[in-house]
């Protein structure tokens, strides 16, 4: 099958993540960053050799089929809609935007151009949530009750002076960056949500967004979900709880600080009582980046995928959006 010839905007961690993961079916040519030592730099870190660029021009100048974006998030929709307009797919590091409207105008255009465009929320791709999924799609145990899960890192010396504290920048704090994850996992799991509360509050950090968020999710099938997103968890927290009529899906941990990725199934028996269990650990081994891009190439091919496509982005941030218009 050959390769697509695929281009990076972005240079930094996720940029890094991407790279180095990029499956053999993505052939990288070339990286651009407005920090052109910071390109330099990764193109040493990798086994491939592609073009470091010091323009967008010269960069499309390279005939790329596919664009990865892995920026701030007030420049996502800006380099989006410039690769679109050449012709290319897209995949956009989450959560797509700094706001709302630049989502649409991506999809509209994308649409017109009969271009691709998924949106990175890596996390479906864990091997816990590709398990969980399978479960619930089975129906053996019933209906969702309620949803409630955690996400959180304490930040490190001088975080309010990052980038994602300049709402100007970021679009807003902690529900759109670790909290958008959540909400795009309780979609994949559910279905549609509509917002039933929020509290938005900056707790620890002196910034302008917030630093903790809890929201509430009313899902439009049955059930309940309440999430809370944190930059104050001192210790990295991941925690997904699912509980069905007859049985708990409980998720702890996602690998590296978050602690050892695992899963426990509990079976409710006709009797109640203490149920018995089910418990599945993964090993430290992140490959729900490479797994995530290999499911792009299905959707570019016109196959079978899962990854979150411009419309979940959308429908993420309409809860989001919604919970800022109340602060």
């Amino acid at each position: 099958m050959p390769q697509l010839r695929t281009v990076i905007i972005g240079a930094g961690l996720i940029g890094k993540k991407r790279s180095l993961h990029l499956p053999d079916s993505f052939d990288l040519i070339g990286i651009f960053d407005v920090n052109l030592a910071a390109a330099q730099l990764l193109i040493s870190q990798l086994d491939r050799q592609p073009k470091v660029v010091s323009s967008l021009e010269e960069l499309f100048k390279l005939s790329p089929e596919v664009v990865i974006i892995a920026t701030t998030h007030q420049t996502l929709p800006i380099f989006a809609i410039s690769a679109l307009n050449h012709g290319c797919h897209v995949f956009l590091e989450k959560p797509g935007a700094n706001e709302l409207l630049p989502l649409e105008n991506i999809r509209d255009l994308a649409k017109s151009k009969d271009r691709i465009v998924h949106v990175g929320y890596n996390h479906r791709f864990h091997p816990s949530f590709l398990k969980a999924s399978e479960l619930m799609a089975s129906e053996k145990y019933g209906k969702l009750l309620w949803i409630r899960a955690r996400y959180g890192h304490g930040g490190r010396i001088g975080y309010e002076n990052e980038w994602r504290a300049n709402r100007e920048i970021s679009g807003g704090g902690e529900l759109l960056d670790q909290g958008s994850h959540l909400i795009d996992l309780t979609r994949m799991l559910i279905g549609d949500v509509e917002l039933a509360y929020s509290k938005l509050q900056t707790s620890f950090w002196k910034m302008e967004v917030e630093d903790n968020a809890f929201i509430a999710l009313d899902a439009l099938k049955g059930g309940f979900v309440w999430l809370h997103a944190s930059w104050t968890e001192w210790k990295n927290t991941f925690s997904f709880e699912i509980t069905l009529e007859s049985a708990k899906i409980d998720i702890q941990g996602l690998g590296g600080s978050y602690g050892t990725e695992q899963m426990t199934l509990y079976e409710m028996q006709p009797e109640m009582g203490p149920p018995p269990f089910t418990s599945w650990e993964w090993d430290e081994s992140d490959t729900s980046w490479r797994a995530e891009i290999s499911d792009f190439h299905q959707a570019i091919i016109g196959k079978p995928f899962i990854g979150a496509t411009i419309d979940d982005a959308i429908a993420v941030h309409k809860v989001i959006g919604e919970a800022y218009r109340r602060r």
